[in-house]
């Protein structure tokens, strides 16, 4: 489980936002965000931290 929708709710940006930084489709972006897909590539998800300017295990959901 990623926590991408929680960092850019905080941070108050939107899915449109980051899908324009990293270049891909809304649909790919929101996939991520609802964790129907996650990042293929372990570059994609440190792109997506850089972008949000956070550490990429902040990104990550511990689970219980």
């Amino acid at each position: 489980m990623n926590r991408i929708k929680e960092v850019l709710e905080l941070k108050g940006l939107t899915q449109t936002w980051l899908a324009e930084q990293l270049g891909k489709s809304y649909n790919m972006v929101n996939g991520y965000i609802q964790n129907r897909h996650q990042p293929r590539l372990l570059e994609v998800f440190f792109e997506i931290a850089k972008i949000l300017d956070v550490k990429p295990q902040d990104l990550i959901k511990e689970i219980e």
